[in-house]
């Protein structure tokens, strides 16, 4: 199974720098979830405000649905290009997926991000 196949859209360079900042100031600051088994359970409880997956996950079948559950229950979710990248924003080596669940003070940058989501999916 290839990575395109849970990949929908390219994310531009410039909007993975601020969703990797954005992952880390809610580390920080707001709340995160670690892991498929735990973004799923924060997508299904309506918990996620944003959820990102690294485009490098192997084997794919491990975050394969997750864009599907997102665009089911209305949350909106973007990629990075490393699982190592994403997992360095909160303080593990690796990371699949990620949800975020509480902003923190990072509401503005999250609105950036939507919006400009919102744009590269239609």
């Amino acid at each position: 199974m290839d990575k395109a196949t849970y990949v929908k859209f390219e994310t531009p360079e410039s909007l993975e720098k601020k969703i990797l900042e954005l992952v880390e100031n809610c580390y920080r600051n707001g709340k995160t979830k670690k892991g498929t088994n735990e973004v799923i359970k924060s997508v299904e409880r309506g918990e996620s405000k944003l959820v990102v997956l690294a485009e490098d996950v192997n084997p794919p079948e491990v975050v394969y649905f997750i864009p599907k559950l997102c665009e089911e229950r209305k949350v909106p979710f973007a990629y990075v290009k490393t699982r190592a990248d994403l997992g360095s924003k909160v303080a593990i080596s690796s990371a699949a997926s990620i949800s975020i669940t509480d902003l923190g003070k990072s509401e503005g940058l999250y609105k950036e991000i939507t919006s400009e989501l919102t744009n590269l999916s239609k």
